[in-house]
């Protein structure tokens, strides 16, 4: 009974390439080998391994971020609503990647933490470059946070480029402009790090798009899309800060900020303000 089942139960894959001698395989075209040797834990302790897989799977995501979002900035200049509404679409979904990511690093404990802590010396996340670049992609944007990155010339290139060129939203303000919105001229060439604040011509073309959804409707998507965004990158912050409070209290970070009090401030950003008045305003 058994020799009869064996060719059907071999019938599935039968007809797999086992042989990869002379082909390039799975393993091969993610350079696996390379992946799964950068984990270099300088503890004994079992936990660290948990420690830097979490921030690495991190850190490949933002790099997909990054790059999502370099074609919603793209596609919204070049007036190619719907391919920057798949870009933004898809930076949303990795949000909520990050954010379950964190509940992984949720059970490591406050011991663990405290054991592999020292070996971790003044390296910190609040240094991710990538992590910077996106941030400032968004419109949250400090010149002071750039100095983090002058070591490494082509980190530092990544993080300036972020910062000298206009963000998604800055982006989404000209494509307005570009429709016939009266946009305050001196939003379309302003400096980089110049202070956000709710605009009024801003806040006010919002609320015609809202208003007449039907009329506007690639615009209208494109407000909801950004809402998606932020909510998403709200809720990352959020569970970031939980999730340090739970395993280092309110200890300094070991890059020297005040820890998560420092998280808690940045909570308080809003990426998108008129985006967020109008919903009050309608």
């Amino acid at each position: 009974m058994t020799d009869r089942a064996a060719p059907a139960k071999d019938a599935a894959w039968h007809e797999a390439k086992l042989d990869f001698a002379k082909d390039m395989s799975y393993a091969d075209y993610l350079d696996l080998d390379r992946i799964l040797a950068a984990q270099h834990p300088l503890s004994h302790d079992p936990n660290e391994l948990l420690f830097i897989v979490q921030h690495q799977v991190s850190e490949l995501w933002m790099r997909l971020m990054l790059h999502e979002l370099e074609g919603a900035l793209a596609a919204i200049r070049e007036d190619r609503l719907p391919q920057a509404f798949k870009a933004t679409a898809r930076v949303s979904r990795i949000m909520e990647q990050l954010v379950n990511a964190w509940s992984v690093l949720a059970t490591m404990t406050p011991s663990e933490y405290s054991t592999i802590r020292p070996y971790l010396a003044n390296s910190s996340g609040f240094q991710s470059f990538q992590y910077r670049a996106i941030e400032f992609r968004l419109g949250n944007k400090n010149r002071a946070l750039i100095r983090p990155h002058a070591h490494d010339p082509a980190r530092l290139a990544v993080v300036q480029a972020a910062f000298d060129e206009p963000s998604l939203y800055d982006e989404a303000i000209r494509c307005l402009a570009r429709r016939g919105f009266a946009i305050d001229p001196a939003l379309l060439d302003r400096a980089p790090d110049a202070e956000r604040r709710e605009e009024p011509s801003v806040a006010a073309a919002w609320t015609a798009v809202y208003r007449n959804p039907d009329t506007y409707f690639d615009l209208y998507e494109l407000a909801e899309e950004l809402v998606d965004v932020e909510e998403a990158f709200r809720l990352w912050r959020f569970r970031h800060v939980t999730t340090v409070e739970r395993i280092i209290g309110f200890k300094r970070g070991t890059g020297g900020t005040a820890g998560v009090s420092y998280l808690r401030k940045m909570l308080d950003v809003v990426l998108f303000p008129e985006l967020w008045r109008v919903r009050t305003e309608l």
